[in-house]
């Protein structure tokens, strides 16, 4: 799910990847709504509450959505040069650091009102925090899936579904056909799991509050460990295999 780039990534691989991944951000998009009242999850409403904050004058609450915007931006930054750095010093597990970070943020946020950050005031840093680590996972996603997935946002999602979807009507006798297919089930698989990832955030959210986002961490580090059992379980079996055509 994670490990493989370039050819040697498969349809399966992206599949994998965005069922668990929009689970995620579905459940961190229903909480950021439900707790604190704010996307966090993407940042284009964000644009135009900045720009009406600033027009009227009203700059202290302008300076806000410019940092939401900013820690987006910010998360995909530091993901990306965590992959470079993995990749200059050669390393197997290009993803590792972006997705334990994104766990440590989650876990951390769900303790929120444990560490008695109760004011009002600090809505504001659970915001910049989950949407630091919805740019962290976005920017890894379409990373290793060369821009094919995208799991934190629906906008453009739902534009790509709907042009393949018209051009499948056309292609049926086209080679592309098996492709738009595999592209258009693919896209909406992203959007069920997110969908039901806002579902289960939302009960979870009104039964236990932030800690709803313990289960989008639980997620992640269930992805983690199913891709490295997988791995090894293949490694094993391809070495087997030399051993017994020896």
């Amino acid at each position: 799910m994670f490990r493989h780039q370039g050819k040697n990534r498969t349809f399966r691989h992206n599949l994998r990847l965005a069922s668990n991944l929009s689970l995620v951000a579905g459940i961190v998009n229903s909480v950021g709504v439900l707790a604190i009242n704010t996307l966090t999850t993407n940042v284009t409403g964000h644009f135009a509450y900045f720009a009406e904050a600033f027009i009227v004058g009203h700059y202290a609450k302008a300076i806000p959505f410019l940092l939401y915007i900013f820690f987006f931006f910010l998360g995909a930054f530091v993901s990306n040069s965590c992959i470079e750095i993995a990749a200059i010093n050669k390393k197997k597990y290009l993803h590792t650091a972006p997705m334990f970070l994104e766990i440590v943020l989650l876990v951390f946020v769900g303790f929120w009102k444990d560490w008695n950050f109760t004011d009002a005031e600090n809505t504001n840093q659970i915001a910049y925090l989950l949407l630091f680590s919805m740019g962290l996972q976005n920017a890894l996603v379409t990373k290793i899936s060369q821009s094919t997935v995208r799991t934190t946002h629906l906008t453009g999602l739902f534009t790509d579904l709907g042009i393949e979807t018209s051009q499948y009507f056309f292609y049926r006798q086209h080679p592309n056909e098996v492709k738009l297919k595999k592209n258009i089930f693919l896209k909406l698989s992203i959007i069920v799991f997110f969908f039901t990832g806002c579902i289960s955030g939302t009960l979870l959210f009104y039964r236990i509050g932030l800690k709803a986002l313990f289960a989008a961490a639980l997620l992640i580090t269930i992805a983690l460990m199913m891709d490295n059992l997988i791995f090894y379980y293949n490694f094993t079996r391809r070495k087997f295999r030399r051993k017994t055509n020896a």
